[in-house]
């Protein structure tokens, strides 16, 4: 959890979030997405990474055919993290479902192990698996 008093007193801080659920866990989709959203709007420098079944929502359409009732619309939280943050798509969960570069939306990455370990160890970095 990040603490808001660390935040606030001007310690840089990165929250970065796997999440590995997609329309096979939609609670805890949601939450990862709605985590990342808040951390966002909140000025919280953001990293989601999109592995195992959220793969999918790396592609055009996909986050809007994912329904949870009592949910922020998924569409709207990606688009949230975009603005503010970074999403990637993991390398090896994009090999496994055929998912390229071409067919990704604009501004998800590609980048696997190596790029997600330097981003969880730097100085000031949180990470979060859901």
């Amino acid at each position: 959890m990040i603490s808001v008093r660390a935040y606030s007193a001007g310690m840089a801080k990165k929250l970065v979030i796997k999440v590995t659920a997609g329309a096979d866990a939609p609670e805890r989709c949601s939450q990862a997405f709605t985590v990342a959203a808040v951390a966002a709007a909140s000025g919280v420098e953001i990293s989601l990474w999109l592995t195992g079944e959220s793969a999918w929502f790396a592609l055009p359409g996909r986050a809007a055919e994912f329904e949870l009732p009592h949910a922020a619309p998924l569409p709207d939280l990606l688009a949230s993290i975009q603005a503010a943050g970074q999403v990637t798509l993991c390398t090896q969960c994009a090999a496994r479902r055929d998912i390229g570069e071409k067919d990704v939306l604009e501004g998800v990455r590609i980048a696997g192990a190596q790029v997600f370990v330097s981003e969880i160890m730097a100085d000031g970095a949180q990470a979060l698996v859901y």
